[in-house]
């Protein structure tokens, strides 16, 4: 008997650090809208893991991404985390988009709750986050991973540091 074919998967991204410049000299809601326009690159995770932002407005951001067998665990479902990082991406997207040019968040707690499993055979999904509070040190948000036909697969909340400056990675932040 032979082997099964093997599977790979090549991912390419562009150097974050010029987005990071970017988004210091933008507010938030631009920064995002410039992004889906092409005019900075979509963040590593984003494409690792093939997630997409396709709406962003005042407090409010979506991400579309199609499950696929690389992110399938070896239960044969699709591991949480994938459904964790698009949900926290949205929710943090979504208080970032209220903050001023210079201003970003850190993710201080993430709550997920899962509530069907996610195949092969799953449609694509939305992660949509909105604000729930906005505060000068603090954010909270909620967010849902739904399917076209608005059936619910996670929902959770995340509360955010807000900070400005010179923060990000390139100053050793998170």
């Amino acid at each position: 008997m032979s082997a099964p074919p093997e599977r790979t998967r090549v991912v390419t991204w562009d150097d974050p650090r010029a987005g990071l410049r970017a988004a210091r000299s933008m507010d938030g809601l631009a920064f995002l809208r410039a992004m889906m326009r092409g005019e900075h690159p979509l963040p590593p995770i984003a494409r690792l893991l093939g997630y997409d932002l396709v709406e962003a407005e005042e407090g409010r951001v979506v991400f579309a991404v199609a499950p696929g067998e690389c992110h399938y665990n070896p239960l044969g479902v699709v591991h949480g985390g994938l459904l964790a990082t698009v949900l926290d991406s949205a929710m943090a997207c979504a208080i970032h988009t209220r903050t001023p040019a210079g201003g970003y968040s850190t993710t201080l707690e993430l709550h997920i709750n899962y509530v069907r499993p996610v195949t092969l055979e799953t449609p694509p999904l939305r992660a949509e986050g909105r604000v729930l509070h906005m505060g000068s040190r603090i954010a909270t948000a909620e967010g849902r991973v739904l399917d076209g036909g608005g059936r619910l697969y996670a929902h959770g909340t995340t509360t955010c540091l807000m900070l400005r400056g010179d923060g990000g990675a390139e100053a050793g932040g998170a």
